[in-house]
């Protein structure tokens, strides 16, 4: 372990990847981290049964609710990990789905690694994966999608790097997977639009994967930004847009053993 001047140990950060809700899809890897786990920094969509592995002398913090105006900003919570590790703590952030596809794993890192704090990054089950199982769309297939990009549909205020080229995303060939893209659903879908995907291209709107309560709301391209607005439909959800989401329609869904 390393440690400080003096001889005091620096504790351990692991940024764990939670799934997207079935506390079931959790890594064996992620359950080891838990258990070791002296402070917990969790996301609130995360299942809050994975607490249920943490040592009870463990602190647990909830990051708050960003749809509810009580999130912790993310300089915060690199301070936090970085003092808790310095303080000689084993940190366990947890995030939803998988810490790197725009689970900011990788600036939390960067952060880390500046400051000198051991780090693990543990992969998770990210929500357009599970979809494929839980809400039987297979996001590739070899009839019709030979390709799947994942693509953000909420980009930062103060973003500085190249815009998405939706021309080039609307010739795509395969599916197109937007995650954060409700609020923004008639900006993108628009651009697909005129960049000359088809407006009847099939959507399906997934939200809540793997919960009890997961929904799948079955669309065009054309509608879905309708859609949204007219049903309030909510996060968080992942959007899937090809010919696959019309296929899934057969295949059903998975549903756990009782």
């Amino acid at each position: 372990m390393t440690s400080l001047p003096g001889g005091k140990p620096i504790g351990k950060v692991y940024l764990v990847g939670a799934g997207p809700g079935d506390p079931d899809l959790i890594t064996v890897r992620g359950q080891q981290c838990l258990a070791r786990a002296e402070l917990v920094l969790y996301d609130y969509l995360v299942n809050p049964e994975l607490l249920n592995g943490v040592p009870a002398s463990a602190e647990r913090i909830c990051l708050g609710h960003p749809h509810l105006g009580r999130a912790v900003q993310q300089d915060e919570i690199n301070h936090r990990l970085v003092e808790a590790a310095w303080q000689g703590k084993t940190v366990v952030r947890l995030k939803s789905g998988d810490p790197h596809l725009f689970g900011r794993g990788a600036e939390e890192a960067e952060v880390l690694r500046a400051a000198g704090i051991p780090f693990e990054s543990v992969p998770g089950v990210t929500a357009a994966m599970a979809a494929a199982s839980y809400a039987g769309i297979p996001i590739t297939h070899r009839d019709y999608a030979p390709a799947v990009a994942l693509i953000t549909g909420h980009r930062r205020c103060d973003n500085a790097g190249p815009e998405l080229d939706y021309q080039a995303l609307a010739v795509f060939p395969g599916t197109l997977v937007f995650y954060m893209g409700m609020t923004t659903s008639r900006q993108w879908s628009e651009a697909l639009i005129h960049g000359g995907r088809r407006s009847d291209t099939p959507v399906a709107i997934v939200r809540r994967v793997t919960w009890p309560d997961q929904q799948t709301i079955r669309t065009t391209l054309a509608e879905v930004a309708d859609r949204i607005e007219r049903d309030g439909i909510r996060p968080p959800a992942v959007i899937i847009v090809g010919e696959v989401a019309e296929a899934g329609k057969a295949e059903g869904g998975r549903r756990k053993a009782e």
